[in-house]
């Protein structure tokens, strides 16, 4: 028996500035399937991550997009996270003088909140996110710096999966979290999004890399060519991808 459909996107049209980025794209993920998205820059890789996360700068102009049996075509950013859906920025904000605790600590209580949870006071909240962070191996001095102010590109990356983490989300959309990498940062981020990926979440990557693929091993592998899916193969495509290069599949 399949697994149930975490996300379903279907015959997705979508503009930024009255320029057709996302034409005609269909997309199925199925809980505890991992789906990599492979395609040259410009194909609309960055762009299908935001307007799923619900990026206020972007225009459905036709299709759905179906979430957990919920229509999210055009819900707003905040009720789409709190349903369950985590965007990890290829390029995550600096945020002077705020905390990450007090950053992270907001983030989950205003979950909590949505959910009709308990809040957690900060005493709580530090017992919690300890425990987070020695998952996945990170200092726990990370908490009192402003939120990525002056970390290195591998420090962001992992202030993203410690996010991640933190919320339990039930779909993880990871934009190019292995960009600007050495090898054991890499490796690192790798294990953190194995050691989190279960039978009850999923996970949707967006890279040019073979290495990640072979750590992490998704199920699936669609490759964009302007804006739609217009291959699907398993983890071996993007090892003919890297030999054979984009125009031989496209």
């Amino acid at each position: 028996m399949e697994n149930p459909l975490i996300l379903e996107i279907k015959n997705l049209h979508v503009n930024v500035n009255n320029e057709k980025i996302i034409n005609d794209l269909n997309l199925s993920i199925r809980t505890g399937e991992i789906h990599v998205i492979m395609g040259k820059n410009g194909s609309g890789k960055s762009t299908l991550a935001k307007v799923i996360a619900g990026h206020p700068n972007y225009t459905i102009t036709e299709g759905d997009i179906i979430f957990n049996n919920h229509n999210i075509t055009h819900e707003d950013p905040e009720i789409r996270s709190h349903l369950g859906i985590f965007l990890a920025f290829q390029y995550p904000v600096e945020v002077p003088g705020v905390s990450n605790i007090d950053f992270l600590r907001l983030v989950y209580n205003s979950k909590q909140k949505a959910l009709n949870k308990d809040e957690l006071d900060p005493l709580s909240f530090f017992d919690l996110i300890n425990k987070e962070i020695k998952k996945i191996n990170m200092d726990t001095t990370f908490l009192n710096r402003y939120v990525n102010e002056g970390f290195s590109g591998g420090e962001k990356k992992k202030n993203e999966i410690l996010q991640m983490s933190l919320l339990n989300s039930k779909l993880s959309i990871l934009d190019e979290i292995d960009s600007g990498l050495d090898v054991d940062a890499l490796k690192n981020i790798a294990s953190n999004i194995n050691n989190f990926a279960n039978s009850s979440n999923s996970l949707l990557l967006i890279t040019h890399y073979q290495k990640l693929i072979d750590y992490v091993k998704p199920h699936y592998i669609h490759v964009m060519k302007e804006g739609k899916i217009i291959y699907t193969g398993n983890e071996t495509t993007s090892s003919i991808i890297e030999k054979y290069g984009y125009d031989y599949i496209t």
